[in-house]
């Protein structure tokens, strides 16, 4: 069985069991859980339910594995013969959920 989550601005597709890497969420230092439920569509078994835009009664339960940071994003800008270049970094800051169930 999987689903397709919205979270923010991202859709994903998820199976039980899978690593997902989400947005920051604000979370407490002790919360081990996480819901999502955003549920577009479920599928996977003997019938497919889409929402319209979300499906009644869906979620999806997740346990937060711990926060992390992306790999690095350089941002250069350059304007040539104006002796102007400018080079900036930036990681961005994810959290590690792994799907434990989808309810349907």
């Amino acid at each position: 069985m999987y689903a397709i989550i919205e979270d923010g601005a991202h859709q994903y597709r998820v199976e039980e069991g899978a690593l997902l890497d989400v947005q920051l969420h604000d979370v407490d230092e002790n919360q081990e859980a996480i819901e999502f439920d955003k549920v577009l569509l479920v599928g996977g078994g003997s019938e497919t339910r889409i929402g319209q835009p979300y499906v009644a009664g869906a979620k999806v339960s997740a346990t937060i594995q711990g926060e992390f940071k992306g790999g690095k994003v350089t941002i250069i800008k350059f304007r040539r013969r104006k002796n102007y270049h400018r080079k900036q970094g930036h990681r961005q800051r994810f959290l590690r959920v792994r799907i434990d169930k989808i309810h349907a």
